[in-house]
């Protein structure tokens, strides 16, 4: 569960070619078709991919939700184990933090994977014979265990796959452009020059505060919930009672010192590697954002980016940084298990076509520095020259 030491070697960029040969039968016998653009129309490249990997399986679904359920109530529960001991009780405070360090991090990372379910979840594709199984699990595993409310991280992040790489429309990320800083709101300006505290935190900010989307825990206001009905507010209302009461019932159980070593530390944990994830798979030197003139669903799709985090890490992670591309591609037909098996066959075919240079993948062991650096270097900013407006 732990994940592998962090390389110290240089962040490289790659795109994966040449494309390994095809195997007779792997692929439909046909050529994808384009838009006026040149990039490959969707339906052609569903068409083109394996039919397994759109396969949804509940059993596999319910198997990695068990592992991840299992792997956060063990890590979790030993944390709460080792604080509530006569031994830990007796240490100095230092020594209190460097014994529970190391296995807030595991927990962590834990709540982190099991987040991935969640996402899953949030796309219809933990089951499609049982769609309510989809409800249940993303409850579980968002509202409950990572104290995300599903209903309106659902929501919200819908927005995002529909309109990736906007630079208005797309959601979860705020695009800024370099050139205009100077024309910026004075708590914007505040908050790039106090950017290098706020990694920890700024997932709690999109959640609570509503920046830059909406509420997420009190659901009534931004543009997330412009023009919802009022049955998905009170679907939003319930997902966040579901996540105030089970904070709320661990800290009466616990008290706060033992609920925030316990728990927010660990939650702390597995924010910053949601964040990480989602920041540098949509921020790349090369990377454009579209405005409604120039977008198009395929286009944004091919300026996210995958990283592989190391082997390991990108497993017991569902593949989500690996993956990416493929995911926001199809991202309601091809659950976490098959994205490997996808991003395969997908830069297959675009090698085969042609057309290899419109996937991007990034070498990124070192994630920690990577984050740091880009977060410092280029926080929201975007440069004019990467907005394609004509």
């Amino acid at each position: 569960m732990v994940p592998p030491p962090i390389a110290l070697d240089e962040t490289a960029v790659k795109t994966k070619q040449p494309p390994s040969p095809l195997k007779e039968g792997d692929f439909n016998d046909r050529l994808l078709s384009y838009d006026k653009e040149g990039y490959p129309k969707l339906g052609s490249l569903m068409k083109a991919l394996p039919e397994k990997i759109f396969h949804v399986s509940t059993a596999k679904s319910l198997f990695y939700f068990a592992v991840d359920t299992a792997a956060c109530i063990a890590s979790i529960g030993f944390l709460y184990a080792v604080v509530t001991s006569e031994v830990y009780r007796s240490l100095a405070l230092w020594q209190q933090a460097i014994t529970v360090a190391p296995l807030q991090i595991l927990a962590g990372f834990a709540m982190w994977c099991q987040w991935c379910i969640g996402h899953d979840a949030g796309h219809s594709l933990i089951s499609k014979e049982y769609k309510w199984l989809n409800s249940v699990v993303g409850e579980i595993s968002h509202s409950i265990f990572c104290l995300t409310p599903f209903v309106p991280w659902q929501l919200s992040h819908r927005r995002h796959h529909t309109f990736h790489n906007h630079l208005e429309r797309d959601y979860s990320h705020q695009w800024f452009v370099r050139e205009k800083r100077d024309e910026l709101e004075t708590w914007v300006k505040a908050s790039y020059a106090t950017r290098n505290f706020h990694l920890p935190f700024l997932y709690f900010v999109y959640l609570a505060v509503g920046v830059p989307d909406g509420g997420h825990v009190i659901p009534f206001y931004g543009r997330l919930w412009e023009g919802q009905k009022l049955s998905t507010k009170l679907r939003g209302v319930g997902s966040s009672l579901l996540s105030i009461a089970t904070a709320g019932a661990l800290w009466a159980n616990m008290g706060f010192a033992d609920f925030t070593v316990v728990c927010m530390v660990p939650w702390v944990v597995m924010s910053f590697w949601l964040f990480m994830v989602t920041y540098l798979q949509h921020h790349s030197d090369d990377g454009k954002l579209y405005t409604d003139e120039t977008y198009t669903f395929v286009k944004g799709a091919f300026e996210t980016v995958d990283r592989s985090y190391g082997k390991w890490t990108n497993r017991l992670s569902h593949h989500m940084m690996d993956g990416h591309v493929m995911h926001h591609l199809f991202f309601e037909r091809v659950p976490h298990y098959n994205l490997e098996a996808g991003t395969n066959a997908l830069t297959d075919i675009l090698g085969k076509e042609g057309k290899g240079d419109l996937y991007k993948s990034i070498e990124t062991k070192a994630y920690t520095q990577e984050i740091v650096k880009q977060f410092d270097e280029n926080w929201f900013f975007v440069n004019e020259k990467q907005i394609i407006r004509e």
